[in-house]
C-alpha cells in the first residue's frame, strides 16, 4: 500500500488527517482517494475516490466509513449504470438508475430498491411517473408533452 498524506496532520479541533492512497486488495480491487484513521489505527476509506474492480465495476464517489456514502457513480461492464445517492454501500436517497436496456428510472431509492416519487423512461422512450414501491409502481401514469 503507498500511503501519502494529502495535508499535513491536522489539529484536534479540525479533525484527524486525510490522506491520499493508491491501494490494490488481494482480490484485484483497487482504491485510489483519499482515507482517514480510525481511532483504532485502521485506514478507512474516507472522502473522494474510485475503486475498481478486476471485472470492470467503477464507483466515483464520496466514502465514509470505508463505505459508499454521499454521491457518487457505479458503472457495470453491462452498461448498467446508477448515480445518485449511496448509503451504507446501497443507492438511497434521489438518483438515477440506467438499465442495460437503456431504459431509465429517475427518483427515489430506499436501501437499493426504487421506492418513491420517480419518472420510469422505457426501451421505447416513453415516459412513466408515478410512486414506485419496488418493483410494483400500482397507478403509473404516461407522462405527454402536450
Amino acid at each position: 500500500m503507498s500511503v501519502k498524506p494529502s495535508k499535513e496532520k491536522t489539529n484536534e479541533l479540525k479533525g484527524p488527517a486525510v490522506f491520499n492512497i493508491s491501494y490494490i486488495f488481494p482480490n484485484g480491487d483497487r482504491y485510489d482517494g483519499e482515507c482517514q484513521k480510525s481511532s483504532d489505527g485502521v485506514i478507512m476509506r474516507s472522502g473522494s475516490g474510485i475503486h475498481t474492480t478486476p471485472n470492470g465495476i467503477i464507483y466515483k464517489g464520496q466514502w465514509y466509513n470505508d463505505k459508499m456514502n454521499g454521491s457518487g457513480r457505479l458503472e457495470h461492464p453491462s452498461g448498467a449504470v446508477y448515480e445518485g445517492e449511496f448509503k451504507d454501500n446501497m443507492f438511497h436517497g434521489r438518483g438515477t438508475y440506467i438499465f442495460q436496456n437503456g431504459a431509465k428510472y429517475v427518483g427515489e431509492f430506499n436501501e437499493n430498491k426504487l421506492e418513491g416519487e420517480g419518472e420510469f423512461t422505457d426501451i421505447k422512450g416513453l415516459q412513466w411517473i408515478g410512486n414506485f414501491h419496488y418493483k410494483a409502481a400500482p397507478g403509473l401514469k404516461l407522462k405527454l408533452d402536450i
